[in-house]
């Protein structure tokens, strides 16, 4: 795995490439370790999912997608003390698998987020001091225009989270007095089971389902990948960093459906000088995507199903990106290129940013 060196203006975002060889996939015993399994399971909220396939891939990955819908999820507007009280937090938090993401942006408002029970709030100097909690400094120190700003965790899973308990009365007061105000999270349950009757169910929601949008046939120069896979194998370092950035280049312009990766585009070169790299075919492709709250185990089962149904000797890429944090947008994004052949090589992405 390699970073490359950027622009001082970019130092914000980095860009780690890995070249490797998957092993032996087995769907009844899916893999946990390991790239790209660990890394998309590493992941925080995700908002964007794109898979990019060959027409000639398109009906047996729909078959594997219809079987594995995304998992609904909510608009729900409640307190923290809600969230921490009744049988919301003893089915949902205590013994069930959510995840919740408040409203606001990292760094600038205060802001909540529950993932595998730990509830982290990013919290501005004032509410941190009248919330009596203990936390840290988080974002960059000494950056110009901000105000400090506080993290708290709490693993409310754990042993010692519940009432009696002076750690968890703590953060309950905390929750009443200092912290008190509703606010509007997004809410999925990410596990298989269904509570009836449902706590959500008496607080104000919003149901919504991501539904895979199709887009289909997309008349394009296709770069050629064994050759680039071949010449990123040889294990020259200028070779990994030329190939690759201009394969995810090339598939970042398919996410876009931009028409500069478009057979027979005629766009004047003062505007834009992008060429698909030398050796380029045409070729039909397909995008598939899906937008939401989205869970990162939900995103690796997806990927596990493509790998199963698509043949070895065809390439894919599937791309995940978070929610964006903080003023400058910045976003988390892990992208997987399957070459094709029967050495099941592979291309990993991952962009990441600086809070």
């Amino acid at each position: 795995m390699l970073s490359f060196k950027t622009p001082a203006v970019y130092q914000a975002s980095k860009c780690f490439v890995t070249y490797g060889i998957m092993g032996h996939l087995d769907p009844k015993q899916p893999p946990s370790k390991g790239k790209p399994w660990a890394t998309l399971a590493s992941q925080d909220f995700v908002h964007s999912v794109d898979l990019i396939v060959p027409a000639e891939a398109h009906d047996a990955v729909q078959e594997a997608i219809a079987k594995r819908p995304a998992p609904e999820f909510r608009r729900i507007v409640l307190s923290l003390r809600e969230v921490l009280g009744g049988e919301f937090f003893t089915e949902y938090v205590k013994k069930g698998d959510i995840m919740m993401l408040s409203q606001g942006r990292i760094g600038i408002d205060n802001v909540y987020c529950l993932k595998n029970g730990v509830l982290t709030m990013f919290l501005d100097k004032e509410a941190y001091e009248s919330a009596g909690l203990v936390g840290k400094p988080h974002g960059v120190k000494g950056k110009r225009g901000l105000k400090p700003r506080w993290v708290v965790e709490f693993d409310l899973k754990g042993d010692s989270m519940i009432h009696g308990k002076k750690g968890f009365d703590r953060l309950v007061y905390a929750s009443k007095n200092a912290l008190g105000a509703p606010v509007t999270w997004l809410f999925c349950n990410t596990s298989k089971t269904t509570l009836n009757p449902d706590p959500v169910q008496q607080y104000s929601t919003t149901s919504q389902n991501p539904t895979p949008q199709i887009s289909a046939d997309i008349d394009a120069i296709q770069p050629s990948f064994q050759s680039a896979i071949a010449s990123i194998a040889s294990g020259d370092k200028d070779d990994l960093e030329t190939y690759s950035t201009e394969i995810y280049e090339w598939l970042s312009l398919i996410r876009l459906e931009s028409p500069r990766v478009h057979a027979g585009d005629q766009i004047d070169p003062f505007l834009s000088r992008y060429q698909v790299p030398e050796g380029g075919t045409r070729a039909k492709v397909c995008k598939i995507s899906w937008h939401g709250f989205i869970s990162p185990s939900w995103c690796r089962q997806v990927l596990i199903d493509v790998v199963a149904a698509v043949p070895s000797k065809t390439w894919f890429s599937f791309s995940t990106t978070t929610f964006s944090k903080g003023i400058a947008g910045e976003v988390s994004e892990c992208a997987f290129l399957r070459a094709p052949g029967p050495s099941n090589e592979y291309l990993m992405w991952e962009v990441k940013t600086h809070e």
